[in-house]
């Protein structure tokens, strides 16, 4: 495949990124936000709050593989939709 071979993205494949992008960036937000309420809500409990462990970063990672294939699934004609 050559420079030349590559086409640029279309109107809608480009407003599809813009969209994934936003979407992305306000899911994340969200969540940072949840996470530092709960955080200063431990704190003024008079708690100190805890780190993330690993365990629970491997099954937010897994959470989010599997919420991003059901969204390429979407894509998917109906027919096609569970073959690779």
């Amino acid at each position: 495949m050559s420079i030349s071979d590559v086409k640029p993205p279309t109107s809608s494949q480009t407003q599809t990124y813009a969209l994934g992008a936003v979407l992305g960036a306000v899911a994340g937000l969200l969540a940072a936000m949840l996470y530092s309420r709960a955080a200063e809500e431990e704190r003024r409990a008079g708690g100190e709050p805890q780190g993330m462990q690993a365990g629970q970063m491997i099954t937010i990672a897994l959470a989010l593989l599997g919420i991003i294939r059901q969204v390429a699934e979407m894509g998917r004609p109906d027919g096609k939709k569970g073959r690779r």
